[in-house]
């Protein structure tokens, strides 16, 4: 079972898993695709009878644009007492690198989140990863206003191809528990400037890069290095390739 089946990660790591040989159902709260059931996170409807005899389940679902504390912290302790405990060998959380250490509301969320899956008594892995390579061209895009790009200046990011983190899941899932935490990257470090430079290169010509510095904790924590891993195995594609296509 895939929570999240149909979001930016969920679409790529759904097939992969059918390729490998899994039987692969797909939760979501339309039950969309081939595989979908219905399941509602955010209040319980369903889960029961979409987890039913589920033997591993990926918990990808997420809801950063809305209420994280009701469908990533809530959610998760539904999704934790709807489970098939008789049946489930293995729950593979997907959270984000950071959670720990960046003072966001989303990642604080995200935090409580794997604390509920540790304090189920599951046999759990908490998977971590850092920013898709969609997702940070979408926020460069997001930020361009005009002819000028505004980039943080001393931040440091380890973005990583969406392909090779469903690659990496679907290694975990047959892997078998942990109990803790592991943490997924990019093959490469980057600037957030340099970055942001090469995404102009290819994707607006015309645009100034303008580094600009971020005061408070969130600046500070991410130019100490909050958004990267501190261990863990790397993807292989890199910004680069990404952004050649």
């Amino acid at each position: 079972m895939v929570t999240g089946g149909t979001g930016r990660l969920g679409r790529v790591l759904v097939p992969h898993l059918g390729e490998e040989g899994h039987r692969v159902r797909q939760m979501s709260r339309r039950g969309a695709g081939p595989g979908g059931v219905r399941g509602d996170l955010a209040t319980g409807r369903d889960l029961r009878p979409a987890l039913a005899g589920a033997e591993v389940v990926v918990h990808a679902a997420s809801d950063p644009r809305g209420d994280p504390w009701e469908v990533d912290v809530a959610g998760t302790r539904r999704l934790v007492e709807a489970v098939d405990r008789s049946r489930l060998t293995h729950l593979v959380h997907v959270s984000i690198v950071g959670v720990d250490r960046v003072p966001l509301g989303y990642y604080r969320a995200k935090y409580a989140a794997e604390q509920v899956l540790l304090a189920s008594g599951l046999p759990v892995t908490l998977v971590r990863i850092t920013q898709f390579h969609g997702f940070v061209d979408e926020l460069l895009g997001t930020a361009r206003r005009g002819r000028l790009l505004p980039v943080p200046v001393g931040w440091r990011v380890r973005p990583v191809d969406v392909a090779d983190a469903a690659g990496h899941l679907a290694g975990r899932v047959t892997a078998g528990p942990t109990g803790g935490v592991v943490e997924f990257s990019g093959p490469e470090e980057l600037s957030v400037v340099d970055l942001a430079r090469s995404w102009a290169a290819v994707r607006a010509p015309a645009a100034r890069v303008v580094p600009t510095p971020v005061p408070g904790r969130l600046g500070a924590a991410l130019r100490e290095g909050g958004a990267l891993p501190r261990r863990g195995d790397h993807g292989r594609r890199t910004w680069a390739e990404h952004l050649r296509g």
